[in-house]
Parts: structure tokens; C-alpha cells; sequence
């Protein structure tokens, strides 16, 4: 059920407070970093802030509190297009001191980014995008947006079906499966300048396109020589290269973070269950789920855990840890994908698309009111 967010959200500094009188914004957590953000100076300062304050709450890894007693403060100026960010320790040693350009909202991310991979060492989320599948207009659209919801873009306007979207790892492009020919074939959009391909065409079915760790292959489901069986092929749909072999249908593919195997959903024994398999072929080999219905894997980008979708009764977020080989249900849903952290998932409740922390168990919805929306992708 997703968690309120604290109410101190809502508080806006008022336009001619001075960033040297600005009071300081607080929150306390166990089990993070204590910091304190100074609310930024500058006319964009106000905007700035309200975003940074956000993604260092959403991030997880951090805990606001008084200057006196953080171990690191967090402040700067945004104006111009430009954002001026400084991270001191106690003793007042500058920690990160870096200037961000851009619009309030993406310098912002960005700094919250730097923030954490300097303080905590891991990387950041706040400046990926996520795509996934809207029905507002009547039909299954592509869709973009901020990680945390906002600027929700309809990437497809093609007035059939449009399905299975996959951003790529540094978030320029997109992949998903169209039915504009009248059969499922694969196209790749460049969500700068809009340029679209058909860039997977075989006969039969072309579908569930996920790109490489580097962004240079894209594995996929294609039908060409029978039952849809797993394929991968350059990022531009050139060289396919067929994995298994089975009489099952074989689905949902998700890399490894070296790009040297790949897990996916195959029903060639009944159910769908996972499997893995070397990227460039070989025997698949059964993962022990505990689930009769596994589907939807998700490798996370440390390698350690394994996110996919189970059939509990309804249908639920199941993560395994591929060392230890438990599992943990986090929440009811479909689709999950892993965030650049490794701590972050997101996933679709149907209704929504919600950003779950598998650290705390925190779920904030992110995409609400576009009619259905369904198979969310991350960039990394």
C-alpha cells in the first residue's frame, strides 16, 4: 500500500525569502546518511530545491536533518540555467562542488545523482526515464517520463498496438514491439529527434525487444522459423542470431550486467518458468523460482538479485537472491524492472506504474490517471 509522503513536502519557501535566513529542510530516518539541504538561492533556486529535496527522499539513502547535527550540508544557487551545487562535511571541507546547466528540474537531478554516488557510492536514479504502456487515447500508446513521474510524453501515436517498450541503458533510445503492418514487428525510436524504424521485420511474430548492458544488441522473440524462440541481433535489427531451441515459446529476456547471458520465460515445460542461457547460446538452464508461474525477470545491474513476476492467486513482485537462492515477495503486481541502484524497482499495479525501495518496503505510485498502464522499462 503506498506510503503518505510526509507533509513537509508541501511547504514551499515563499519567493522573497533570502537563502541565508532559509530555514532548513528536516526529515529523520534510521538506517541512512544524516544531510542537511539549505533550501538554493537564485530565482530558479525555489524550483531547484523542491526537486532535489525530492529525489534525495525518494532515493532512500538519506535521512534530512538540522545542520547541526548532519554529517554532510547540501546547498548552492540555481539561476540562468545554471545550478551552482556544494556539499560540505562538518568541518565545512567541500565534498562536491559542481555547476549543473539546464532547466531547474534536470540540474537538479543531476546534482541529486552526484550526491549520492559521492556519498553513498552507489549510482543514482534521478535522472534516468521510464517508458511504459498507456491506454488514455483507447489504444496501447508508448509513453515516457521523469523517473518520478513527470514529464509524461506519448511517444506513439499509431492508432493500433503498440506494446513491450524498451528505453535503452542511457535513455536516447527505445525500442517496442508495433502492429502497424498488421503483424508484431519490432521499431526503434530516437526519443531526441523522433526518428522511428521498423528495424525487426521477419515473417511471423517479432516482439519483446530488450537492449544489451552497452546499448549495441537487443535480444528478442521471433517466430521466423516456427514458435516464437529466442534471438539477438544488433541494436539496428541486423545479424539475428538464434539462442534456443524448444518447442516451448520462449519470452522477456533481461541481460546480465557483463551482457554474457541472458535470463527469459519459456512454457516448454508447462508453465512458464526462467531460464538462463549464454548470450551467445548454448542450453538453457532452469532457475529455481518456487513458483509455478514465473515470468517478467529483471536482472538487477549489481548482478546479485533477480526481480520477476509470480502468480500468487493474483499476481505478485517475487526477488531472488541469486547467491543465497531466497526469495522475498515485495508487493502485488506485474512487470517489474530494475533501477540503476539496484534498490529501486518499478512496476505496474495496472492502475498505476509505483517506485518501490526493495530496502524499505517504501511504494510511491509515480504514473496515476492514464487510463491502464502496464510493462514499464528504466533506463540505467
Amino acid at each position: 500500500m503506498p506510503i503518505k509522503r510526509v507533509a513537509f513536502f508541501l511547504i514551499l519557501l515563499s519567493a522573497g525569502l533570502h537563502a541565508e535566513e532559509a530555514a532548513t529542510i528536516t526529515i529523520r530516518k534510521g538506517d541512512t546518511t544524516s544531510v542537511a539541504l539549505k533550501a538554493l538561492g537564485g530565482a530558479e533556486g525555489a524550483a531547484a530545491t523542491s526537486v532535489l529535496q525530492n529525489d534525495l527522499q525518494l532515493s532512500g539513502w538519506f535521512g534530512l536533518t538540522p545542520p547541526e547535527r548532519a554529517t554532510y550540508t547540501i546547498g548552492g544557487t540555481a539561476a540562468g540555467g545554471s545550478l551552482q551545487g556544494q556539499v560540505a562535511d562538518q568541518s565545512g571541507k567541500m565534498v562536491l562542488q559542481k555547476t549543473y546547466s539546464g532547466d531547474p528540474r534536470t540540474a537538479a537531478h543531476r546534482f541529486a545523482d552526484d550526491i549520492v554516488e559521492t556519498l553513498t557510492g552507489h549510482k543514482g536514479i534521478a535522472s534516468t526515464k521510464i517508458a511504459f504502456v498507456s491506454t488514455r487515447t483507447g489504444r496501447k500508446e508508448i509513453h515516457t517520463a521523469d523517473y518520478d513521474g513527470a514529464n509524461v510524453k506519448q511517444i506513439t501515436s499509431d492508432g493500433s498496438i503498440s506494446v513491450a517498450p524498451a528505453i535503452s541503458p542511457d535513455g536516447s533510445k527505445l525500442a517496442y514491439t508495433g502492429y502497424q503492418s498488421g503483424y508484431a514487428d519490432i521499431y526503434l525510436v530516437d526519443l531526441a529527434s523522433g526518428a522511428r524504424n521498423r528495424i525487426v521485420k521477419f515473417p511471423g511474430t517479432n516482439s519483446g525487444a530488450a537492449f544489451s548492458p552497452d546499448g549495441g544488441r537487443i535480444a528478442c522473440s521471433l517466430s521466423k522459423d516456427g514458435n516464437p524462440e529466442l534471438y539477438v541481433v544488433g541494436a539496428n535489427g541486423s545479424g539475428a542470431r538464434r539462442l534456443t531451441s524448444t518447442r516451448g515459446v520462449e519470452s522477456s529476456p533481461t541481460w546480465s550486467p557483463d551482457g554474457s547471458q541472458i535470463i527469459y520465460s519459456s512454457d516448454e515445460r508447462g508453465g512458464p518458468q526462467l531460464f538462463k542461457i549464454g548470450a551467445g547460446g548454448g542450453s538453457g538452464q532452469l532457475i529455481s523460482t518456487g513458483y509455478g508461474y514465473s515470468t517478467e525477470p529483471s536482472w538487477s545491474p549489481d548482478g546479485r538479485r533477480l526481480a520477476f513476476s509470480a502468480r500468487t492467486g493474483g499476481f505478485s513482485i517475487v526477488v531472488k537472491d541469486l547467491q543465497s537462492g531466497a526469495t522475498n515477495v515485495l508487493a502485488a503486481g506485474e512487470d517489474p524492472a530494475w533501477g540503476a541502484d539496484s534498490r529501486h524497482l518499478i512496476y505496474s499495479t495496472g492502475s498505476s506504474i509505483v517506485l518501490l525501495d526493495a530496502q524499505n518496503g517504501r511504494q510511491v505510485p509515480v504514473i496515476t490517471g492514464l487510463g491502464k498502464v502496464t510493462e514499464p522499462s528504466w533506463s540505467r
